[in-house]
């Protein structure tokens, strides 16, 4: 049970993760509920790291074992921003950021790395990065539905990178 949920949870957690920072864009949950999920989701992060470690030594998955720590360091600071009001926008606005483009980058090194799925990991990368873009130029003066379409972007980037990285797991692996 454990290996499937490990391989297949970030499917549901990552769209998940976008939906719900677009609906705390819309103030339709609390910073309570966003809190709780920046917890959660750092617990899990961390979690799936540790269990992962020796698994992620080499190739493409080497990438992504840095960018879940780089993850890690963003929800944490995210954590910080939320439970520290003066620091509560730089952070978050970060954390968002950073969990835009750097997972951005790894679909790019996959594509690069994975002939199988090319076109999705690729695609996935521009979206996600795009969606960044889109966003940080929405903050200065802030316009609430580019932001929403920046984290649209990423939302739909990251989720068919990691569909594919699900559907054709030992590519992956041998990447």
């Amino acid at each position: 049970m454990f290996p499937r949920l490990r391989a297949q949870g970030p499917t549901v957690l990552i769209p998940l993760a976008w939906l719900l920072v677009g609906l705390a864009h819309l103030d339709v949950v609390t910073d309570r509920t966003v809190l709780v999920f920046h917890v959660v989701a750092a617990v899990l992060i961390a979690a799936f790291a540790v269990l992962s470690w020796d698994e992620m030594e080499t190739g493409v998955l080497r990438v992504w074992r840095d960018i879940l720590l780089v993850g890690l360091l963003l929800t944490v600071g995210g954590i910080v921003g939320l439970l520290y009001a003066p620091l509560r926008i730089p952070f978050l606005t970060t954390t968002i950021l950073g969990w835009m483009v750097v997972p951005g980058v790894g679909l790019y090194h996959t594509g690069k790395r994975v002939p199988a799925g090319q076109r999705a990991y690729m695609a996935g990368a521009v979206l996600s990065v795009l969606g960044g873009a889109v966003y940080a130029s929405a903050l200065f003066p802030p316009a609430e539905t580019a932001l929403l379409a920046g984290i649209g972007l990423a939302l739909v980037g990251q989720t068919v990178g990691i569909a594919q990285a699900v559907r054709q797991p030992d590519e992956i692996d041998s990447g």
